[in-house]
């Protein structure tokens, strides 16, 4: 019996669109960054060197989770298409969505050790929906 009231395949899905939202998360620190130097219209990427460091981590997150999300996306997706309906794939995609948000504000602070924990613990949360799908498709 799940503790939540969505099914497996379902938290998938969410967990897709939560990724998927948390990739722009850091960027509003970037245009924090981008308005206290002043925002160059003409030349946006051209202003990285401008912005304060908590601004050039933001971008730096922003960019590492368009990454992240690419794997994390066909992990879920092969999830549910496989029909994958167990604890242990609903909490790695959760697990995934959590992460990949301390992961980003452990950057934006400067606390890599936390950030790398993060990142580790986002990347197993792919590889455990990777497993489980191809075990799914198996059995």
């Amino acid at each position: 019996m799940s503790l939540l009231p969505l099914s497996a395949p379902d938290i998938f899905l969410y967990a897709i669109a939560a990724a998927a939202i948390l990739i722009y998360v850091p960027y509003l620190l970037v245009a924090l960054g981008r308005a206290q130097v002043g925002y160059d219209i003409s030349a946006p990427r051209a202003m990285f060197d401008k912005l304060p460091a908590y601004a050039q981590r933001a971008t730096w997150a922003h960019q590492n989770s368009f990454e992240a999300f690419m794997i994390f996306a066909a992990a879920a997706l092969m999830a549910y298409v496989t029909g994958v309906n167990s604890q242990s794939g609903v909490l790695a995609a959760i697990a995934f969505v959590i992460a990949r948000l301390l992961y980003s504000v452990f950057y934006i602070t400067n606390i890599p050790i936390l950030r790398s924990l993060m990142f580790g613990i986002a990347s197993f949360g792919s590889g455990t929906l990777f497993y489980l799908s191809i075990i799914q498709v198996q059995g």
